[in-house]
């Protein structure tokens, strides 16, 4: 008997049968090394993506938990999105239909609020949901966790990128301190951790090692002729691999104002980040490179000093970096959270002693590389996948993400998946969508209300 079959685990017979009724036999890795822990009652932080049958490995963990005669809500699943919760709900009903008369609720935003009440009204022993629609709930008091054992946080680096930080925090707090938790997330970026530290006794780390190689982030040299030809590198480099997230560091302001002048008239989503910027100027730059709305920026160190990008693509040094040790650190923004990286390096022959001396810093030889096609300039731009709509109504306005991702995926709305990272802010509010349905999701917005009221909304 191999390892990893299910039968390998302590289940309950009926799920086991089950499980070979729905073809599962083996297990993949994930389940492998999060599911004795999950059973052994421990807190667990599992790194796992859409496909690597993380739902199996915190359901099952969930029904073999699960007393079915108490009638009470004894588990609690956060997702980011209703398409999400929806899909989680479906394959626990699938997991447990051994198991009589289990009862599986949603409750998510965009849906009506009435119906769900009822539904609480008669109880349930799983409740699936999104953070704001359950934050309401608690709000209303139409929801109590008194009893919940286990607390899962599905896809928790989206949740925290979509806005929900302090609707978890509000939940959680009405959860008993004594319980097991369990956190599913495909990245692990500071954020989550101090979460995790937050909210978990000792938790074990999970980590699928073949998912992701952390440590690959390849270097490309390239040479321009002189240092008008530069642009015209980075024109090729950007339409040759056509990062969505890419940041070109220069040496001077002056410089980073120019260059990002100069790609945008070329038609390249770009925008300079430096120190003579206004706050509020930075800000909406940030927020736009961060949703992934602008696929450029040019900035300098000291400007890109402290950013939190966790998803950089590449970086590109419009040239090498008067500071040895600052040119690798650039290096290093990419590649990050478990993700491949490239760093490209453009320079001249008047840089060749600083190329020597980078190559003994690294210890060693870095070829410079034929440059891509001339003809890649002769084709259109790529645009960034994402648009940014600004509406005008933040914190003060106790506008919250749940608000915003409601009135988009409601009634006749877009899907969840076309709703990026939400940021509020003090008397504004930013959402990314998708670029295809921006139009739509705009009018959505503009035509309908939040909190009960209309706000203005752009695109920006």
């Amino acid at each position: 008997m191999s390892q990893t079959d299910f039968s390998t685990l302590k289940l309950h017979p009926a799920l086991l049968k089950n499980l070979t009724s729905l073809g599962y036999q083996s297990m993949t890795p994930i389940q492998a090394r999060s599911l004795p822990h999950i059973l052994n009652g421990k807190d667990v932080i599992a790194q796992g993506q859409t496909g690597s049958g993380k739902t199996a490995a915190f359901g099952l963990g969930l029904l073999e938990k699960l007393e079915v005669k108490r009638f009470r809500i004894q588990s609690l699943i956060l997702c980011p999105t209703r398409e999400l919760a929806d899909q989680v709900a479906k394959e626990i009903r699938k997991l447990g239909r051994s198991i009589h008369n289990i009862k599986v609720l949603t409750l998510c935003g965009g849906m009506p609020f009435g119906p769900q009440v009822g539904s609480l009204e008669h109880g349930a022993h799983v409740i699936v949901g999104t953070p704001g629609r359950i934050e309401d709930h608690l709000g209303k008091g139409t929801l109590k966790l008194d009893n919940v054992n286990l607390l899962i946080l599905d896809e928790a680096d989206r949740m925290l990128e979509m806005g929900f930080q302090s609707a978890l925090d509000a939940i959680i707090d009405q959860i008993p301190a004594q319980r097991q938790t369990l956190m599913f997330s495909a990245t692990f970026p500071n954020q989550i951790k101090s979460v995790a530290k937050r909210i978990m006794q000792q938790p074990v780390m999970v980590e699928v090692a073949s998912m992701h190689d952390n440590s690959t982030i390849a270097q490309h040299l390239f040479k321009a002729k002189d240092n008008a030809h530069r642009l015209t590198v980075v024109r090729l480099l950007l339409q040759h691999y056509r990062p969505e997230s890419a940041v070109v560091f220069c040496n001077t302001k002056i410089e980073t104002q120019e260059i990002a002048d100069a790609l945008s008239d070329y038609g390249f989503s770009a925008m300079a980040l430096h120190g003579d910027l206004e706050q509020r100027d930075r800000d909406q730059t940030l927020v736009q490179f961060v949703n992934k709305s602008i696929s450029v920026l040019v900035a300098t160190d000291v400007a890109a000093r402290g950013l939190d990008i966790e998803s950089l693509d590449a970086v590109i040094n419009y040239q090498i970096a008067r500071d040895i040790e600052v040119h690798v650190h650039r290096i290093g923004r990419t590649g990050r959270a478990g993700r491949k990286g490239f760093a490209c390096t453009i320079y001249t022959d008047k840089e060749n002693f600083k190329l020597s001396k980078l190559e003994d810093y690294l210890g060693q030889t870095i070829a410079a590389e034929p440059l891509p096609s001339i003809n890649l300039l002769d084709k259109a731009v790529y645009q960034p996948p994402m648009v940014t709509l600004q509406i005008d109504g933040g914190k003060k306005q106790k506008v919250r993400p749940g608000d915003i991702l409601g009135a988009l995926t409601g009634k006749d709305g877009i899907a969840g998946k076309q709703v990026g990272k939400i940021q509020i802010f003090s008397n504004k509010s930013y959402v990314a969508v998708s670029r295809d349905v921006a139009q739509y999701a705009l009018r959505k917005i503009a035509d309908g209300q939040l909190k009960g009221r209309s706000f203005r909304v752009r695109k920006i």
